[in-house]
């Protein structure tokens, strides 16, 4: 059974890694991910809010007489609220290339050509093997145009494609107006990997304090449709590695990312529930489910059932909508 996958230019012994979040901070962790069958490590993100922060904070005790630069401070999380700092961040990368055998995939998110951009260059002296881009930007500028939003990601990729030798990947949301032309554009510029999708936390409001508050909800498998769906639309039209994340928790929600284009799956909500070891037991499941099926490779699943290649491509475009509201009515519904 060959499970290898070409991710990013990286040789990897399968699909499964773990996605960007805080369950790599911890080195026993790191090593239970590797030893459960991980085939690269992703690093949780390096916020630019970080960055800037820290680079305000070093005008600010330059500058103590600058009192704009103390009250823009406090626009920014306090650094209390992060695992590590940017400094801390590379020296955590460079103790997991110590630890682990595997591939080690840095994770950068922000939005703008900051400083970020330099930091991208220092991951790559840390040693990282490859660095993911989540570009996290919610457009509540009514004066902001979705060409403007799109070309934002366009030129944070370029800017870190210039400034760095090794691959790189765009993490993108579901939320632009023609996702598959924007998968296109970061193909020219020759991204090594597109990630679908980010997930949005979205906030609740605490009626008893009258504030925006915070919510974490985790995926379950019913998200992995919206990246089927997606991955199969995409994976035909460009040459950049495809990625899934979110929504994948068992091995056959791994074995439908793959035929549907993804030559890496990320795994996040499953770990943080069940601990590292679960990425051994979604590899197990997903081997099983080959062998069921006599696949001997991971390769000659992936894109099979790609909107070129599915038996039915209709399935994933318009025609579907009626089909299925149809089928509800025809099983019961009003």
């Amino acid at each position: 059974m060959d499970l290898s996958t070409n991710y990013l230019g990286l040789r990897l012994s399968n699909p499964l890694m773990p996605g960007a979040s805080p369950i790599v901070d911890n080195l026993d962790s790191v090593k239970q991910l590797e030893d459960a069958g991980a085939a690269a490590i992703v690093m949780h993100s390096l916020f630019e809010e970080q960055i800037t922060g820290e680079q305000l904070n070093t005008i600010y005790h330059m500058e103590m007489y600058a009192n704009s630069v103390a009250e823009a401070l406090s626009y920014f999380p306090s650094t209390r609220e992060f695992a590590f700092g940017p400094d801390e961040y590379l020296e955590h990368l460079r103790r997991i290339k110590k630890a682990v055998s595997i591939p080690v995939i840095a994770s950068l998110n922000g939005s703008t050509l900051g400083g970020w951009v330099e930091y991208a260059k220092q991951i790559e002296q840390a040693g990282a093997d490859a660095l993911e881009l989540n570009v996290y930007h919610v457009a509540t500028d009514p004066v902001e145009t979705g060409a403007a939003v799109e070309q934002r990601v366009l030129d944070v990729a370029r800017a870190v494609k210039d400034a760095t030798a090794i691959p790189v990947a765009v993490k993108l949301s579901p939320f632009f107006s023609s996702l598959t032309n924007l998968c296109c554009q970061l193909d020219e510029l020759r991204v090594d990997g597109i990630i679908l999708f980010n997930r949005f936390y979205q906030p609740d409001i605490d009626l008893e304090l009258l504030e925006a508050v915070p919510k974490l909800q985790l995926s379950d498998s019913s998200e992995l449709l919206l990246r089927l769906r997606w991955l199969a639309i995409i994976c035909p039209h460009v040459q950049a590695s495809l990625a899934c994340s979110g929504g994948v928790h068992t091995g056959t929600d791994a074995a439908k990312a793959i035929m549907a284009g993804a030559r890496a799956v990320q795994v996040v909500s499953s770990l943080l529930q069940n601990g590292p070891k679960h990425i051994g037991r979604i590899l197990g499941e997903l081997t099983e489910w080959m062998e069921q099926h006599d696949y001997q490779a991971a390769r000659l699943m992936q894109g099979s059932m790609s909107l070129v290649r599915c038996p039915d491509p209709h399935a994933f475009e318009r025609a579907n909508y009626m089909r299925v509201l149809q089928s509800w009515r025809q099983n019961g519904g009003a």
